[in-house]
């Protein structure tokens, strides 16, 4: 396929993730500290990526990737360390590799949760303050901004269902978070750009929605666009937007004009109506007929292009579109031909839609949240013990597609 003028390839991590390091420079606790992981696993050490940055550099300049998507830990910046993003961001650009820093991939600090979290409006202008302090360090050297991971992640699974940090099981009374997520998105781009950041984003989660009837529509309000109309269009879908705590001129906030749009696409979602006494307006059904990953996702590159297409069908001004998460998880092999897999059938639908780039996820082996070290998302193997680093075929496989 033709690539655009500049395609950018890439790839992703988050901080609490792969970092480790929690003592570092005083770095105050943060809402997944202490939340329940699998067998008991923490995310203290993880990938030491904090010590190790120079080694996973290098390895990603032997990849050849153009840009590293990284996150930014609130916790770490609020006890004072800015310090270690500097020394990334000199380093990829020693290694020519542009950073593309996201300020929130979810890591809450304690301090803020316990002052009302997301729920609380108060949040939104503590948020700004940060990409304040961290656009003054950074946007002179940071290629590209993403204030807000996936934000449908946080209201849905942190506070509608409990599943994520901070553990709320609060059904529609999570709604204001799904408000004040969006108001802090735009009082961070206002913010970034008065520091002289450049080209400043998001990047969200997106599902196409498959069934019947008003469930298709009801979740799909939910999951998509109650994030991407409030960013692109400055409205929230109707039925919902009577439960949002919207002020005026928030709307204004939110919409302020995005250099460019991330879809994080995984899967596509397949529901139905509710059975009797479920108190939600659809009920998920499991996608069949589809190879599935560690995680029992199934994989269905078609519903990547699907799900950009239904963006350019509802905002004719889309801005430019990069998929800046995209991958799979798998149990442990060296010779992982169903990553590889995955990517060649993900990256070909992404060209297919058009795109401006493409991220994988991830990196390297991590910490994946709730899930521990039970899932392997990485195209380099970390053995979590010794911290040693081998490169999968997946690896070799993304390599050379580049160089293609």
């Amino acid at each position: 396929m033709t690539l655009p003028d500049e395609f950018l390839w890439g790839v992703s991590t988050s901080a609490f993730q792969v970092e480790g390091a929690f003592t570092a420079a005083g770095r105050r606790p943060s809402v997944w500290d202490s939340f329940p992981a699998f067998g008991g696993q923490d995310a203290s050490v993880a990938c030491d990526h904090y010590h190790r940055y120079r080694e996973d550099v290098a390895l990603m300049r032997s990849l050849g990737v153009g840009a590293y998507r990284f996150s930014i830990s609130w916790p770490r910046v609020l006890a004072g360390d800015l310090g270690f993003y500097d020394r990334l961001v000199d380093e990829l650009l020693a290694a020519g590799i542009a950073p593309v820093a996201t300020l929130y991939h979810w890591d809450t600090p304690v301090e803020v949760e316990e002052a009302g979290g997301w729920l609380a409006r108060g949040t939104t202008g503590r948020f700004a303050d940060f990409a304040t302090a961290v656009g003054e360090r950074l946007a002179d050297r940071v290629a590209m901004w993403i204030p807000v991971n996936e934000p449908a992640m946080v209201t849905l699974l942190g506070y509608a269902t409990g599943q994520h940090a901070p553990g709320k099981a609060l059904l529609f009374d999570a709604l204001p978070a799904a408000h004040h997520l969006n108001l802090g998105h735009g009082l961070a781009v206002a913010a970034l750009r008065a520091t002289g950041a450049r080209a400043v984003g998001t990047a969200n989660n997106h599902t196409p929605v498959w069934g019947d009837g008003p469930a298709v529509e009801a979740y799909s309000d939910l999951h998509n666009w109650l994030f991407a109309d409030p960013l692109l269009a400055g409205r929230y879908p109707a039925w919902l937007a009577e439960l949002m705590p919207v002020r005026d001129g928030d709307l204004g906030v939110t919409s302020a004009p995005l250099d460019f749009y991330g879809v994080n696409y995984y899967n596509p979602t397949r529901v139905r109506a509710p059975s009797e006494g479920n108190p939600l307006p659809f009920e998920l059904v499991d996608v069949t007929g589809y190879p599935r990953t560690g995680f029992g996702w199934p994989v269905v590159p078609s519903g990547l292009t699907e799900m950009i297409t239904l963006l350019r069908n509802r905002f004719v001004d889309l801005p430019p579109v990069y998929v800046t998460e995209s991958g799979c998880s798998y149990e442990h092999s060296i010779e992982d031909t169903e990553r590889i897999a995955y990517l060649e059938g993900h990256v070909d639908a992404a060209l297919e839609a058009g795109v401006r780039g493409y991220f994988t996820w991830s990196l390297m082996d991590n910490f994946e949240w709730d899930s521990g070290y039970s899932q392997r998302f990485g195209l380099v193997h970390v053995d979590h013990e010794t911290q040693e680093r081998t490169p999968r075929a997946s690896f070799g496989w993304y390599r050379d597609r580049i160089r293609r």
